[in-house]
C-alpha cells in the first residue's frame, strides 16, 4: 500500500485519506483492543520511536490500559489542553499504543478530527464514548499495517499532542 506523504495538513482532518480495505475487528467491550490486520512489531517499534520524541514527551505505563501498554504523559507545564485531550484519570496521558499483539492506539482527538479519522476508516470510538462516559475525544486509531500507515497514525498522535499542549 502506498501513502501520500503529507496525509494531515490541519486538524480539520481534511487531507485525511481513506484506509484501504475493511476495517478491523475489535473487543466491543473493555479491554477495547484491535483483533486482525495487527501491526507488525517492527512498525509498532517504528511508531513508537517517533511517538516518544515529541515535545515534553514522558514515556510511561498507561494509567488506564492494559499492563503492556506504553503511553505517552504531556509535560504538566504544557499540559494546556482542554480535560477531554487527555485520559479521564486526570493526569496528562493522551495517548497510548497497546502492546505487541495488538499495536492499535487509544488517543484524544479534538472532536471534528476524531470524526473525520473514523469516516474516513482510521478509527472508532471507544466504547466508553458510545456508552456517554467520556466526550467524543477518544478513539481508538488502528495499528499501522505498512511504512505509510505508520506516516498517517503518527500524524494522528501529532494531533493528538497539539490538543494536549492547547495548540490545536
Amino acid at each position: 500500500m502506498r501513502h501520500a506523504t503529507t496525509v494531515l495538513t490541519g486538524l480539520d482532518g481534511t487531507s485525511i485519506p481513506p484506509r484501504p480495505g475493511p476495517r478491523p475487528h475489535v473487543r466491543p467491550g473493555t479491554p477495547h483492543q484491535q483483533l486482525d490486520q495487527l501491526a507488525p512489531p517492527p512498525l509498532q517499534e517504528a511508531l513508537w520511536s517517533r511517538m516518544v520524541a515529541l515535545p515534553y514527551v514522558r514515556a510511561g505505563g498507561s494509567v488506564i490500559s492494559l499492563p503492556d501498554t506504553r503511553a505517552l504523559h504531556l509535560a504538566p507545564a504544557v499540559a494546556r489542553g482542554p480535560r477531554e485531550a487527555f485520559a479521564p484519570d486526570g493526569g496528562t496521558e493522551f495517548a497510548h499504543l497497546h502492546g505487541v499483539a495488538d499495536g492499535s492506539l487509544h488517543m484524544n482527538l479534538p472532536p471534528a478530527t476524531a470524526a473525520a479519522a473514523i469516516a474516513a476508516g482510521w478509527a472508532e470510538w471507544h466504547p466508553v464514548v458510545i456508552w456517554g462516559w467520556v466526550p467524543r475525544t477518544l478513539v481508538m486509531i488502528y495499528g499501522p499495517r505498512d511504512p505509510g500507515e505508520v506516516d498517517i497514525v503518527f500524524d494522528f498522535v501529532r494531533l493528538s499532542h497539539a490538543f494536549a499542549s492547547g495548540s490545536a
